[in-house]
């Protein structure tokens, strides 16, 4: 039973930084491809940054200059560093894993998924 449990989400002020941290258990090594989503409210869930079982990662468009996926197999622990935050980030932030490899298109869509987190809030104030 593959389990995924978040944390590092918090208030931070507009411009601040946060680490969210994804522990995972009930697999090892890189296996699965990992992603991060995040919802806020009244909107849909979007695909915010994967890392493929190659370790080859993805970050949506609009983010990329300010989050950071990452990965320790060793500690079966994903990791997501957002930088520069903005009110517009304010969401619940969900990790989320599927058991193998995921194409280049595929990897940031939250349906694709089969296992997920129960998500670590994120707000920024400006």
């Amino acid at each position: 039973q593959v389990q995924l449990v978040e944390s590092g989400g918090g208030s931070v002020q507009s411009g601040g930084s946060l680490r969210l941290s994804c522990a995972a258990s009930g697999y090892t090594g890189s296996s699965y491809c990992m992603g991060w989503f995040r919802q806020a409210p009244g909107k849909e869930r979007e695909g915010v940054a994967a890392i493929n079982t190659d370790g080859s990662t993805s970050v949506a468009d609009s983010l990329k200059a300010r989050f950071t996926i990452s990965q320790d197999n060793a500690k079966n622990t994903l990791y997501l560093q957002m930088s520069s935050l903005k009110p517009e980030d304010t969401a619940m932030y969900y990790c989320a894993a599927f058991p193998g490899r995921l194409s280049w298109w595929s990897r940031l869509q939250a349906g694709v998924y089969k296992y997920w987190g129960q998500g670590t809030q994120v707000t920024v104030s400006s």
